[in-house]
């Protein structure tokens, strides 16, 4: 017996067809990838359990999903040591720009001026190379979201960590009026009290995530597992809008949930400034990721921007997940319209190298403030450099944004033929999600998925998210659907 209208069985029939034609005759951007997944085991196979025995005997290792072979693995294919080869759509948690072994990307350390950045790694902020300050200039600041400044970092999470300590030095600063740090301040920071440790305060939202590290863990709000036994800043949270979905159909109800949590945040900056924890920053993300791809509107962020205004406060937006392209714009609060860009920008992941944009007072003024060893990496900067010229030469956010189409379209279908299984497809270009029934389902759809040859993941409570690499095409698309219909077919 059909499970959905003859129309729409047909339908779905004449698009498997057309999908098809499409995967037998595509051209993939890297030459030679896989026309399309490969199981020869179950996944973790045999190879990947033995190693897993072996690693877990060294360091907890308990989230390994299986081990890969990075010599086999091509493209947007990622093979296991098994010889299993998978559809990547998740890329090692958004962080893999151009797919596995991208031919440009393998060539950049034959340059021996490349190779001797990458194995005489400096400490970049007391010994940077003559051609530091041209590289920042010619690749970062060339993608910068407005803003006429850059701080290099190892990962999101140090970015994060040392843009909110950018917030309060920026607001200490004004405090003092311009003035030098004071002899009680010199002396009060030695053992942990004020003046010299102010109680300071950052606003951070339910369900977001900004990092593991010690304060960025206090402004992360996803998993308990994330944040159990580490103690924690007294920093206020606010709620993260919740839409219902299809957006259009609930344009109403969408559009007062907005104003409600924007309220609930000019009330939380208004208590903690007057209970002497003033509010020196906020930080968010434009599509939040590990707490379930929560998305909010363009007014939404506007307002917010106003608010931080208003009450004097840095707007941080992060865009560890999001930077670098796979939303179809090289940063996705483009898509919002901001008044101004916002004061801090942090950014990793797929731009390989961490750290954070920032407008001019967001600067110390003292050297060694914003601080570490490394200070980034300019190996990691020289694949930066070659991944945005592939991403411009073959203007990949168009190829994003073709992609993301037809995904979203293809999930809003099979959404419409399985509305009890999945709902609530959203999301910009390739980054997307959609939410399962319950988590017990979100949890069988990412292991059948992986089963049959595609690794997505899982996000929030009940969310199965896709991070494509930036070449991911409509014929990779065509596959993840097909497969996707024949896990839900079997559910």
């Amino acid at each position: 017996m059909l499970s959905v209208p003859l129309r729409s069985f047909r339908r779905s029939n004449l698009q498997y067809i057309y999908r098809t034609t499409i995967v037998r005759t595509a051209t993939s951007l890297v030459a030679g990838e896989p026309i399309g997944p490969s199981i020869k085991t179950s996944i973790p196979g045999p190879a990947s359990a033995k190693l897993l025995k072996e690693l877990n005997s060294l360091q907890q290792a308990e989230s390994v999903q299986f081990f890969v072979d990075y010599d086999k693995s091509l493209g947007n294919y990622i093979v296991d040591v098994d010889g299993n080869v998978l559809l990547d759509c998740f890329s090692q948690i958004s962080s893999v720009p151009l797919g596995y072994n991208h031919p440009n990307l393998l060539n950049v350390f034959n340059d021996k001026h490349n190779l001797k950045s990458l194995i005489n790694r400096p400490a970049l902020g007391v010994f940077p190379g003559a051609d530091w300050p041209k590289k920042l200039q010619s690749v970062l600041m060339n993608v910068s979201p407005g803003l006429p400044m850059v701080t290099t970092m190892m990962c999101g999470s140090c970015s994060n960590e040392n843009a909110f300590k950018a917030l309060c030095i920026k607001y200490m600063k004004n405090e003092r009026g311009g003035k030098t740090f004071s002899k009680e301040e010199m002396d009060s920071c030695m053992i942990n009290a004020p003046p010299g440790s102010p109680s300071l305060s950052i606003l951070s939202f339910h369900g977001g995530f900004h990092g593991r590290t010690f304060a960025t863990l206090s402004t992360t709000h996803s998993k308990a597992i994330h944040k159990i036994d580490i103690p924690a800043f007294d920093w206020p949270i606010a709620h993260f809008p919740k839409y219902r979905y299809p957006l259009e159909e609930n344009v109403s109800e969408n559009k007062q949930e907005d104003q409600k949590c924007l309220a609930e945040v000019e009330d939380l900056i208004v208590s903690y400034n007057a209970k002497g924890k003033p509010v020196v920053g906020i930080v968010i993300e434009p599509i939040q990721s590990e707490g379930g791809d929560n998305e909010a509107s363009p007014e939404f962020f506007q307002q917010l921007q106003r608010i931080a205004k208003r009450h004097g406060a840095g707007l941080l937006i992060d865009e560890v997940q999001t930077g670098c392209g796979p939303t179809g714009k090289m940063w996705c609060h483009e898509y919002f319209n901001l008044d101004s860009p916002p004061d801090i920008v942090t950014f990793s992941k797929k731009m390989q190298i961490g750290g954070y944009f920032h407008s001019g007072d967001m600067r110390a003024s003292e050297p060694y403030r914003i601080f570490n060893t490394w200070m980034g990496d300019p190996g990691k900067l020289l694949i930066l450099e070659e991944a945005l010229n592939v991403i411009k030469k073959q203007n990949l956010l168009a190829v994003v944004e073709k992609s993301g189409n037809a995904l979203k379209s293809g999930i809003k279908q099979l959404e419409m033929e399985h509305p009890n299984v999945i709902n609530s497809t959203r999301g910009r270009g390739t980054f997307l999600a959609f939410n399962a029934a319950s988590p017990k389902l979100r949890d069988e759809i990412v292991a059948k998925l992986k089963q049959k040859g595609v690794q997505t993941g899982g996000c929030g409570d009940h969310s199965v998210r896709l991070r494509t690499a930036l070449i991911f095409q409509e014929h990779h698309a065509a596959i993840f659907l097909d497969k996707f219909r024949e896990v839900l077919k079997e559910m």
